[in-house]
C-alpha cells in the first residue's frame, strides 16, 4: 500500500515545524533546560517510534526514518539559526532569501523522508498501517504553533 503524498507532507511538516520547547522534570527551581534541536528530534523520534508501535522487525527502516529525520533537523535547525542570528542586519530581501534556503532544505528533507517513511510503511502490518494514518491526519488537524 502506497502512502498518500498529502499523508507525508503532512507528517513531515509535523515532524519539522514542531516547537522547540522544554521544561525541568525535577522539583527543584532553576533556571529551564536548554533543549537543543538536536535533543528536540531525538524526542520526536522516540514519541513517534512509541506511536507508530515499531516492532523489533521494523529496526531498520526505523532507524532509516530517525536518521533522515535528524540530518533534516539538523540543516534546517542550522539554517534558521542562522537567519535568526542575522536577522538584525538583513533587509527585506535578504530574510526572504534566507527563508527560501530553508524551504528549500524543508523540501529536500521530505525528497529523503518520503522514501524511508514508504519503507518502513511496506513493512508494517495493517494495524499498524491504520494507526500511522490516523496518527498522521492527527497531526495535519492540529494548528501551527504561535509564537
Amino acid at each position: 500500500m502506497r502512502m498518500k503524498p498529502f499523508v507525508a507532507i503532512g507528517f513531515a511538516t509535523c515532524l519539522l515545524a514542531m516547537p522547540a520547547v522544554g521544561f525541568s522534570q525535577d522539583a527543584t527551581p532553576k533556571a529551564p533546560a536548554q533543549v537543543t534541536p538536536a535533543s528536540h528530534v531525538e524526542q520526536r523520534i522516540k514519541r513517534l517510534h512509541n506511536q507508530l508501535k515499531i516492532t523489533a522487525a521494523q529496526e531498520t527502516q526505523w532507524a532509516a526514518v530517525a536518521q533522515v529525520m535528524r540530518d533534516n533537523a539538523q540543516a534546517v535547525g542550522s539554517l534558521a539559526t542562522e537567519r535568526r542570528q542575522k536577522a538584525s542586519s538583513m533587509n527585506a530581501v535578504d530574510d526572504l532569501r534566507a527563508y527560501q534556503k530553508i524551504a528549500d532544505a524543508h523540501a529536500a528533507g521530505l525528497d529523503k523522508l518520503v522514501p524511508a517513511f514508504e519503507a518502513l510503511y511496506a513493512a508494517m502490518s495493517p494495524d499498524q498501517q491504520k494507526n500511522a494514518d490516523a496518527i498522521f491526519a492527527k497531526a495535519k488537524r492540529k494548528p501551527a504553533a504561535k509564537k
